[in-house]
C-alpha cells in the first residue's frame, strides 16, 4: 500500500513542480527517486536512474529526435520564409474577414496538418487573427480557442496521415503506421471542427447580443512586412511535398524495397512495420525542408541561423518529453505499479477502452498530449499491444485511441501549449481558458466516445 502511495505522490509531486515552473528535465528523474523510496528498496537508487531511466529516455530520443529536428526546423523555415502569412492571409481572402473565426481556424488547421508547429503557427496567425476579430468586433478573448482549434484537436490527434507528434508516438508499440484506423479519424475530425465551430458562433453570437466588440487591448505584436510573401502555392508546396511523400514513402515507396537486412543482429532484428512509418515522416519532412529553402533562398536573410535555431528550439521539447518517458519506465519497473495496472485494466475489460482510460487521465495528469501517452504507453504500451493481438484486435483502432485519448484531457491549466499561446495572444486564463478548454478538450473528449462507440457497434474502419 506503501508504495502505491508513492507513485501517486511522486507524480502529485512531478504535476505541482511542473506546474511551478520547474524544468521536468531537471525534476522527472527527483520525482522517480521519490517513487522508490516510498517502495523501500525495490529498487536501488543509482541502478533505478542509469539502468532503467537513462535507457528509456536514450531510446525516446533514438526514435523520435529527427521528428522534433526536422518539424522545428521545417516550422522555422515556413515562419522566416513568410510562406505561413502567405498560407494565412490567401485563406482570409477566401473565406472572407467577416467569417474572421473560421478563417483563422482553416489557416492554423492547414498549417498544422502540413507539419508546422502549432507554436510557430500561432506566432505567425496572431496578428491576422486580431486584426480580423477587431475589425468584426468579435472579442479578443475568443482567439486563443479558434487557434487552439485549428492547432491541436483534430489536426493533431485524429486526420489521418497528419506527422503531428502525437501520431507518431503509438507506431513503434503497435506497429501502425500515420494513417491508422483512417475512416473513424475523419468522422472524429469531422465532429471535432463541426462542434468547436458551433461553440465558438454561439459565444460570439451571445457577446454581440450582449453588446461585447473586440475590447480594449494595447496589442503587443510588432509590424510584420508582407511585401515580400511568397505567392500562395509557392508557399503551400512544401506543405503539400510533406503529406504527398508521407503517403508515398509509406504506401509504396519503401516498402518496394528489400528490407531483409533487417532481419539480422547487425540491425537488432528490427520489424520494418516498427520504422516504416518514421522513415516516412523524415523522407518528406527532409525533402519539404529541401524545397522550402532552395524556393525561398532570397526571402529568408539567414538560412543557416533559421536552421540553427529550429535546431535549438527542437531540444526542450524533446528532452522534456524523454524525461517524462524516462519517468514512467521507473514507475512502470516497481512491483507496487503492477498493483495499480490491474487496477486500471479492471475499469474496462477491453483493451481499446482501458487504454483510452489510461492515456486520457495521465495526459490529463502532466498536462500534455504526448508526456501522457508516452507514459501510458512506455510503461504499459507492450501489455496493450500483447492483449490487442490475443483478443485479434485491430491494431489501428489502438493507436487512434491512444492518440486521442492524449488530447481528450491535456488542455488544463497547467498544459505548456495553453500557457504558451495565451502569453502570445496577451491574455490570462480567467480571459480565455474557459473557450479554450471547450474546443479544445471537450470537443477532443467526446470524439473519443464517439470513436469507442463506433468501434464497439461497427468495427474499425
Amino acid at each position: 500500500m506503501l508504495g502505491i502511495v508513492g507513485i501517486f505522490a511522486s507524480l502529485a509531486l512531478l504535476i505541482f513542480l511542473a506546474h511551478r515552473g520547474w524544468n521536468v528535465i531537471f525534476i522527472a528523474p527527483l520525482c522517480a527517486a521519490v517513487a522508490v523510496a516510498f517502495n523501500l528498496g525495490d529498487l536501488p537508487f543509482f541502478a533505478s536512474y542509469t539502468q532503467i531511466f537513462m535507457p528509456a529516455l536514450g531510446s525516446y530520443f533514438a526514435t523520435y529526435f529527427p521528428l522534433f529536428l526536422l518539424g522545428a526546423v521545417f516550422g522555422k523555415l515556413m515562419d522566416e520564409s513568410g510562406a505561413a502569412r502567405a498560407i494565412a492571409h490567401r485563406i482570409v481572402r477566401w473565406v472572407g474577414g467577416e467569417r474572421a473565426i473560421l478563417a483563422v481556424v482553416l489557416a492554423c488547421a492547414l498549417l498544422t496538418y502540413g507539419g508546422v508547429s502549432l507554436f510557430v503557427v500561432a506566432f505567425s496567425v496572431y496578428p491576422i487573427a486580431a486584426s480580423l476579430f477587431r475589425e468584426a468586433q468579435i472579442p479578443k478573448r475568443l482567439i486563443p480557442a479558434a487557434i487552439g482549434l485549428g492547432s491541436f484537436t483534430f489536426t493533431m490527434v485524429a486526420l489521418p496521415g497528419t506527422p503531428a507528434i502525437q501520431n507518431a508516438i503509438p507506431i513503434p508499440f503497435f506497429k501502425t503506421t500515420i494513417y491508422a484506423a483512417p475512416g473513424m479519424g475523419l468522422v472524429a475530425a469531422v465532429f471535432m471542427f463541426a462542434t468547436g465551430m458551433l461553440w465558438l458562433s454561439r459565444r460570439t453570437a451571445a457577446a454581440r447580443k450582449a453588446g461585447e466588440g473586440y475590447g480594449e487591448h494595447k496589442e503587443e505584436f510588432a509590424a510584420v512586412d508582407n511585401s515580400n510573401l511568397p505567392s500562395f502555392f509557392l508557399a503551400l508546396l512544401p506543405i503539400l511535398l510533406v503529406i504527398g511523400l508521407n503517403f508515398l514513402l509509406s504506401k509504396y515507396v519503401i516498402p518496394a524495397f528489400d528490407h531483409s537486412e533487417l532481419a539480422t543482429a547487425r540491425f537488432k532484428n528490427i520489424d520494418l512495420k516498427k520504422v516504416l512509418a518514421i522513415w516516412a515522416i523524415i523522407g518528406a519532412m527532409l525533402a519539404a525542408i529541401v524545397v522550402l529553402a532552395l524556393t525561398n533562398r532570397k526571402r529568408i536573410a539567414d538560412l543557416q541561423g533559421a536552421i540553427n535555431k529550429g535546431t535549438l528550439g527542437s531540444l526542450l521539447p524533446m528532452a522534456n518529453t524523454a524525461s517524462e518517458v524516462g519517468y514512467g519506465a521507473v514507475i512502470a519497473a516497481l512491483a507496487a505499479f503492477a498493483v495499480v495496472r490491474e487496477g486500471l485494466k479492471a475499469v474496462a475489460s477491453d483493451p481499446v477502452v482501458s487504454l483510452w482510460l489510461v492515456v486520457t487521465v495521465l495526459a490529463g495528469m502532466t498536462g500534455s498530449a504526448s508526456g501522457g501517452m508516452s507514459l501510458a504507453l512506455g510503461a504499459m504500451g507492450e501489455y496493450y499491444a500483447n492483449a490487442a493481438q490475443v483478443a485479434g484486435i485491430n491494431p489501428e483502432i489502438m493507436h487512434r485511441i491512444a492518440a486521442m485519448g492524449s488530447a481528450a484531457m491535456d488542455i488544463l491549466p497547467h498544459n505548456g501549449a495553453v500557457i504558451t499561446l495565451l502569453a502570445i495572444c496577451g491574455l490570462t486564463h480567467k480571459q480565455s481558458y474557459f473557450d479554450l478548454f471547450v474546443v479544445g478538450s471537450l470537443t477532443a473528449f467526446t470524439a473519443s466516445i464517439l470513436v469507442l462507440g463506433l468501434y464497439l457497434t461497427v468495427g474499425v474502419f
